[in-house]
């Protein structure tokens, strides 16, 4: 087929003579210049000039072609096949074409088709440059493709090109994503010529592979770090469990970022610290960082977490008077806490309003509804869900068992089990499992809930487990109660709350014996129990209390303001 007949669109010469940007016969700079601004935004304006381009021969030219894919691949037009067929018509490809067609790729998050382009690229004999290995490896990486990954390292070196820090340090990203530091190491060492960007992404691959004490003698033996040398440090301690290693990091930093602020909050979060991360976010406000997105979206999460209504709340406000976009992030993230916080009616206005929903939007909203027992609207949006063309996936089937398990609609739940793999495609794993168990116990029907955990294609676990003895004690079954218990108490020997439910079921039988039996064993093995807590939201503070601790600093006024209300109420 030829490129300049058959023009697979009709050009409306109007568009063009209105605005003088095309005469008859228009130049390369003029399709260039077109192609550069008003085709970055348009895909209407932009097939226009592809027609253009294509009735003019100027297709022929690789700047103009390469060009035109790579208008074709923007993620905003979601247009990736349709410039894959552009870029198979465009004739003998050289690099640049190529290099644009593997960014095109990655950047829509298909590394698999950019490794593809790249093969593509080596059979025509188009000789790769320093531009094109950054994308590839990254492409590797985010593929976990170490094969590939490992030959593109040797292409490399066969085209003189490992003395590029750009190539460098994204080959260091790669091996310490695939868990080799010692090639990672190599490639930061290999002529002693990489610079600061390749130490912190050789730091960031000793933490993701857990080597906490090589990624810290590395940053010290640093002489010139930068403000991103700290953020990896930082992040990377968090996520190995050395949060308070981190925070010391992050005071002394002379200098922070939003990223900076983001890693710690971030840190605090993946390790449970929800009060800590609000307390940053804070800290945050008052040096007047302007948050984005991202970490609003993640102090939504701690705010869910503590139910910290008034904090949600206040950033809600800021979103809206700041004009921040709710995109589906950030609008999901304020459904979760608001539901997570008990006003229903907030969490539903937010997803009634979002221009842009993703199927987790979808699922905070059911999972929302199933937490307060709203079984049967939480049903009737996952069908809305469906007719609005969105496929439900392992999470929002989760949250329509929960549902059903929390207001005893047995039937559907167990429909909704026995279909899921032939309807929807997912297989059921542990927690469907455990949902049923749930919705069975709940519902006094002890003996096929039991079936349902013998039943399983895998082992059950303590989770699943917990749920049959919880049901046991609120239905009185001594007999499954103890021979579940045992099990519970071989799996998860440290935790209390596992002995607490089976003293509680002998207690209510009458068993004191075996009351005390349970008691003793505890002692055997130093079981600790877990201090109960309470938190209030209060003025946008987030108060802990916890049981036989003194330690808040209000404590002598509270107990005070308690003594007196109960004087008054003895009176």
């Amino acid at each position: 087929m030829s490129t300049t007949t058959n023009l697979p669109y009709h050009l409306p010469s109007k568009d063009f003579s209105a605005e003088n940007k095309l005469t008859s016969q228009p130049s390369q700079k003029t399709i260039l210049d077109l192609l550069n601004t008003r085709c970055s935004t348009s895909l209407h304006y932009l097939k226009q000039v592809h027609a253009v381009a294509l009735r003019t021969g100027h297709f022929q030219d690789h700047y103009v072609s390469g060009t035109l894919v790579k208008c074709y691949a923007n993620p905003h037009f979601s247009n990736l096949d349709f410039a894959l067929r552009v870029f198979e018509y465009v004739p003998n490809p050289n690099v640049f074409v190529f290099n644009i067609i593997i960014k095109g790729c990655l950047e829509n998050n298909e590394p698999c088709k950019a490794i593809w382009c790249y093969y593509k690229m080596t059979v025509a004999h188009a000789r790769p440059n320093k531009f094109t290995y950054p994308t590839l490896l990254k492409a590797c990486t985010v593929a976990e493709a170490a094969e590939e990954g490992s030959q593109a390292h040797a292409h490399v070196i066969k085209q003189g090109l490992s003395g590029d820090v750009h190539i460098r340090s994204a080959g260091i990203q790669m091996y310490g994503s695939f868990g080799e530091v010692e090639g990672a190491r190599r490639m930061l060492d290999e002529d002693g010529n990489s610079d600061v960007i390749c130490f912190n992404a050789m730091i960031d691959g000793y933490l993701k592979c857990g080597e906490v004490e090589a990624a810290k003698e590395l940053f010290w033996s640093m002489e010139d770090k930068n403000v991103g040398s700290w953020n990896v440090m930082v992040s990377g301690m968090a996520r190995c469990g050395k949060i308070e290693e981190a925070r010391e990091l992050f005071n002394e930093m002379k200098e922070k970022n939003e990223i900076s602020w983001s890693a710690m909050i971030d840190g605090y979060i993946k390790g449970g610290y929800y009060k800590e991360a609000l307390v940053v976010f804070n800290e945050m406000q008052r040096e007047k960082i302007r948050p984005r997105k991202f970490v609003l979206s993640s102090v939504l999460a701690a705010c869910a977490n503590v139910g910290a209504l008034d904090q949600g709340r206040w950033i809600h406000a800021y979103v809206n008077k700041n004009s921040t976009s709710f995109d589906a992030v950030l609008g999901t993230a304020l459904v979760d806490m608001y539901a997570k916080c008990g006003r229903l009616d907030k969490a539903w206005g937010v997803f009634e309003k979002m221009e842009k929903k993703e199927v987790f939007t979808w699922n905070a909203m059911i999972c929302g509804l199933a937490l307060h027992g709203r079984a049967e609207d939480a049903i009737e949006l996952f069908f809305k869900m469906q007719n609005q063309n969105f496929m439900p996936n392992g999470i929002t089937l989760l949250g329509v068992l929960s549902a059903c398990a929390h207001s005893g609609m047995v039937d559907e739940g167990l429909n909704i089990l026995n279909c899921m793999e032939e309807v929807y495609g997912i297989e059921p794993g542990m927690e469907h499992y455990g949902c049923v168990v749930d919705l069975l116990g709940r519902a006094g029907l002890l003996g096929e809930a039991e079936e349902v955990i013998y039943s399983m294609p895998m082992e059950p676990s303590a989770a699943v487990w917990g749920a049959l003895l919880g049901a046991c004690r609120k239905h009185g079954d001594v007999e499954l109660g103890e021979r579940v218990g045992k099990i519970l108490l071989e799996l998860e020997p440290q935790n209390s709350g596992r002995y607490a439910l089976l003293s509680n079921i002998y207690a209510r039988a009458g068993r004191w014996d075996d009351v005390e039996n349970v008691r003793k064993l505890m002692k055997e093995r130093a079981v600790k129990t877990s201090t109960g807590i309470s938190m209030i939201d209060f003025d946008g503070v987030v108060h802990e209390f916890k049981m036989g601790d003194g330690s808040h600093p209000q404590m002598k006024h509270i107990y005070l303001i308690k003594y007196r209300r109960m004087n008054v109420t003895a009176a």
